[in-house]
């Protein structure tokens, strides 16, 4: 096993994905919803970002060079999902049961592109990209399964706080992750104009 590679791996997925991050917007978009499915939305979220990672860390250059997608514009992508998400939970529409109560929050935005954005896929991409061997691989796949487990913990125990913010705080939550949300999708939209004009488009 490459103890160096499973390190680094474990500690800048951790960092990227950001599992204690991830509880505010769990909290708001599951806050109102029954302790079973808040549970179950955290494995699933879970579940479709290591498929999602898995699928780009074994096709992902494939992929986009078959379709003719560029980093940038899957990141731009991502950060203009997100900042739906987040208008939706700063003007109250995530909180209204018509509107968002038969959809899959884990689905997305939480296992994407939240969790599974653009960042943690092109460092997981980058990672195999740099592998060497089977042991490389095995200790890069343990380092990613590491991060989520992290981010399931992160979210499957979260709940335990809605026992303490009650109603009113799971409000105040809500705006809070919808400005955060947003300022992060603002970032990734960002990112990507930067990286569109030093690639000359």
């Amino acid at each position: 096993m490459n103890g160096q590679l499973f390190g680094e791996a474990f500690v800048t997925l951790f960092v990227v994905m950001d599992p204690p991050g991830t509880i505010p917007v769990f909290l708001a978009l599951t806050g109102n919803r029954r302790a079973a499915e808040r549970k179950r939305a955290a494995w699933q979220a879970v579940a479709v970002a290591f498929g999602v990672i898995s699928v780009f860390a074994l096709f992902g250059r494939t992929i986009l060079e078959y379709m003719n997608i560029s980093l940038p514009a899957l990141q731009a992508a991502g950060g203009l999902l997100l900042l739906l998400v987040a208008l939706e939970l700063l003007t109250g529409r995530a909180d209204d049961p018509e509107g968002s109560g038969s959809a899959n929050v884990a689905l997305v935005p939480l296992g994407t592109p939240l969790l599974a954005g653009p960042g943690a896929i092109v460092a997981t991409m980058v990672f195999v990209q740099e592998s060497e061997g089977g042991m490389d691989y095995f200790s890069l796949a343990l380092g990613v399964v590491a991060v989520h487990l992290a981010l399931w913990a992160s979210m499957r125990y979260s709940v335990f706080l809605l026992r303490v913010l009650r109603e009113s705080g799971i409000l105040l939550v809500t705006r809070i992750a919808g400005l955060l949300l947003s300022a992060i999708a603002v970032q990734l939209i960002a990112d990507a104009v930067r990286a569109f004009i030093e690639g000359g488009g």
